[in-house]
């Protein structure tokens, strides 16, 4: 059985701006400090994984429809795009690789636009509220289904 272990972190509209956004949800976090912390829990689970940003949302359907021999899974992050893009939701259908969601913050408990996922019933699982930390937990979780 070949390796599974190609990993596209995918991160949509406003990710890049971490660092200049509310602390009291993001703390102090840039996105190259996420970055960097995402390839090193990585390199400890033995995944490769490819990071992708964007603010426009064409682009993001684009790079979705592009993986299916790229990538083995999917780490998802699309930002506010989470609650409201058919056009993602749509994309990531086509795409049919296990995917996790991850929010940095606990969307469940922030405004009530922010409790809807169109992706949710996509992916294998939804990690949020943990901060930096559910980035590892969605890996791990995205390594065990890549070996079931």
């Amino acid at each position: 059985m070949p390796l599974r272990n190609r990993i596209d972190v995918l991160h949509g509209v406003n990710l890049d701006q971490l660092g200049r956004r509310d602390p009291a949800h993001y703390g102090g976090l840039t996105f190259e400090r996420l970055e960097m912390a995402i390839a090193g829990f990585a390199r400890e689970l033995r995944l490769e994984v490819r990071f992708f940003q964007t603010n426009h949302e064409g682009e993001f359907v684009e790079h979705l429809h592009r993986l299916r021999d790229l990538a083995d899974g999917i780490l998802i992050n699309a930002g506010a795009w989470t609650h409201y893009s058919w056009a993602i939701r749509d994309a990531l259908e086509i795409t049919a690789l296990p995917t996790v969601e991850v929010h940095l913050s606990d969307v469940e408990h922030r405004e009530p636009f922010r409790r809807v996922s169109v992706v949710r019933d996509l992916c294998v699982a939804t990690i949020a509220g943990r901060g930096v930390d559910g980035y590892r937990d969605a890996l791990t979780r995205l390594k065990e289904e890549l070996e079931a």
